[in-house]
């Protein structure tokens, strides 16, 4: 028997033991509530992303899936789309620099074995989250940094970026002007969607995900958010389920929010539920929400998904064979 169907048989003795104080149509309703996620049969194969760049970079990842390919090789190359999109802000080589003018990327994956790598501060190079795959393939490391993710990405031919685009660059020296002693908190949810995330289920019942970023827009020089912290920006457990973050990423890390969503799916909750009992806590850790936006997206072994934000506006793209849409996410409040 294996460790989730023990898991499952231990929960439902203790749930059917205690039905037998409850009337039965009542415990019929808590039964299925406390087991929706291990019993929704049926795997399909299935893709999701957050915000609207994830439509095209789902696209990328189906035409792995569908061909009978592996998750990891799927989220890779989906969110490369992304990464190499010059309109994008906040993510790859169209992404805005920090406070210094440095366009320093983050990124990390996971695969069905729980294998995982990631780089942080990386500068001039076109793919981090090929960077990123490279660490965990070919490294006994996890994270690289800085100048020694540089080096390493080049010592693997990984292709270089000069940074930031000429657009970007404009946009920052106008920002300078106007900000010259001041540090200003950006809208989180309104300009800077700073992330995608994206999770795969394949053919095969494996799950993986892929997660990239510039970051928050002139930040200080340095700063890592979420994103390529395993356990904070993306986790994937494949006897679960996996989840991953957008929005503020000290806020996420501060309650090891991917990890967290999965945890709850383990005990029980479905993805949808997760999320929103993820949410939940970063609201209790902040006494203060203002411009505080923060998503989890997750999806679960048997291809059902939930995602939830602070605050109205988070949206993520899913496809699957029959379905190509974005979805908006429920929220605790409005702007």
């Amino acid at each position: 028997m294996s460790d989730l169907k023990r898991r499952t048989f231990f929960k439902l003795g203790l749930v059917g033991a205690a039905m037998s104080f409850i009337k039965p149509s009542k415990a019929a309703e808590l039964i299925e509530k406390s087991t929706e996620s291990q019993f929704r049969v049926g795997r399909k194969m299935i893709v999701v992303s957050t915000w609207e760049h994830g439509l095209a970079a789902n696209k990328a990842a189906w035409e792995i899936i569908s061909g009978n390919g592996a998750s990891l090789d799927a989220v890779e190359k989906g969110v490369m789309v992304t990464e190499a999109d010059l309109t994008n802000r906040s993510v790859g080589i169209g992404g805005r620099p920090d406070r210094d003018g440095h366009v320093t990327l983050d990124a990390c994956i996971m695969d069905h074995k729980s294998r995982c790598g990631a780089v942080g501060c990386l500068e001039g190079i076109a793919h981090p989250i090929s960077v990123a795959r490279e660490v965990m393939d070919s490294t006994p490391h996890v994270m690289l940094v800085g100048e020694g993710a540089r080096e390493f990405a080049l010592d693997y031919g990984h292709a270089i970026i000069k940074t930031p685009i000429k657009e970007v660059k404009n946009d920052w020296k106008e920002w300078k002007k106007e900000n010259k002693e001041v540090f200003e908190k950006p809208v989180i949810n309104h300009e800077n969607h700073d992330t995608i995330g994206m999770l795969a289920l394949d053919a095969h019942g494996n799950l993986s995900g892929a997660c990239t970023t510039s970051g928050w827009a002139y930040k200080l020089h340095g700063r890592l958010g979420d994103s390529p912290i395993i356990g904070a920006g993306l986790f994937v457990d494949n006897e679960i389920g996996a989840a991953c973050a957008t929005g503020l990423g000290e806020a996420v890390i501060r309650i090891a929010g991917s990890h967290t969503v999965v945890e709850m799916m383990r005990q029980g909750h479905s993805p949808q539920v997760a999320c929103e009992m993820a949410v939940e806590r970063i609201i209790q850790k902040h006494e203060d929400l203002t411009g505080l936006q923060v998503g989890f997206l997750a999806l679960d072994k048997y291809g059902n998904h939930g995602g939830y934000s602070v605050y109205n506006g988070f949206n993520y793209a899913i496809k699957t064979t029959n379905q190509e849409e974005m979805i908006d996410a429920t929220f605790d409040r409005n702007w």
